[in-house]
């Protein structure tokens, strides 16, 4: 494939070099410094630049016929115009809060977690989110996709809430710690014990190749997906 990496920063030249291992080429780095390229160059597109950059990548992406793969996190308030786009353009798209295969198993875990513990009212659900300092967000993509999917499947919690402990609502705490990967901690406490289940990530190689995977898998395809298509889970 011929990627276009739309973001060069830490992800994208690790996604650079996953993706010439698989035998790829990346043939457009687009960044703050290095603007202006033909996305038509490119066979696919990965995008993980600014939240503020993100919705003008996918849009000429579409519109120019190239499939977007979007780990870009902070600008999901324009989810639904983005998804209507890829649909009226016969584009193909896969949005991820983490493409990291690791991640994504989490992911189910926590569900089924949280299905299993909708009933016991004696266990409050807490999250804790550690990342490098060069983060924007906050909490990050990962652990507002993992408290709405508590959420979806819990009958005591509504919501979720920045550093706020209110009723039928799950608190997150977010912590930024300088050179660190990534960790999701999802906690359900009580008067007599404690569960928690935890991601930590050990480097970003991980986030890199669930990314390439999805490129790989999505070239080819019309329509709007997620990793659990990819993974063929759920």
């Amino acid at each position: 494939m011929k990627i276009a990496l739309l973001g060069y920063g830490k992800m994208g030249k690790t996604i650079e070099q996953i993706a010439l291992k698989r035998g790829h080429e990346i043939v457009i780095k687009a960044s703050i410094e290095n603007p202006n390229y033909n996305i038509k160059d490119a066979d696919i597109a990965i995008d993980f630049s600014m939240p503020n950059a993100a919705v003008g990548n996918i849009t000429n992406c579409f519109n120019n016929g190239v499939p977007v793969i979007s780990g870009t996190t902070g600008w999901l308030d324009d989810f639904d115009k983005v998804t209507d786009l890829c649909k009226e353009k016969q584009g193909a798209f896969i949005y991820a809060s983490n493409f990291s295969l690791g991640v994504n198993i989490f992911f189910e875990l926590n569900k089924t977690l949280a299905k299993m513990m909708s009933n016991l009212d004696q266990y409050n659900i807490s999250m804790e989110e550690v990342h490098h300092t060069q983060k924007l967000d906050e909490p990050s993509g990962t652990a507002i996709s993992l408290a709405n999917d508590i959420i979806s499947e819990h009958n005591t919690y509504g919501k979720w809430a920045l550093n706020t402990p209110e009723t039928d609502t799950i608190p997150i705490v977010a912590k930024r710690i300088p050179e660190v990967p990534g960790t999701h901690v999802v906690t359900y406490n009580s008067t007599v014990d404690a569960i928690t289940i935890e991601h930590k990530a050990h480097n970003r190689e991980g986030f890199a190749l669930g990314a390439v995977v999805a490129a790989e898998w999505l070239l080819g395809k019309t329509g709007v997906f997620t990793m659990k298509d990819v993974l063929n889970i759920g």
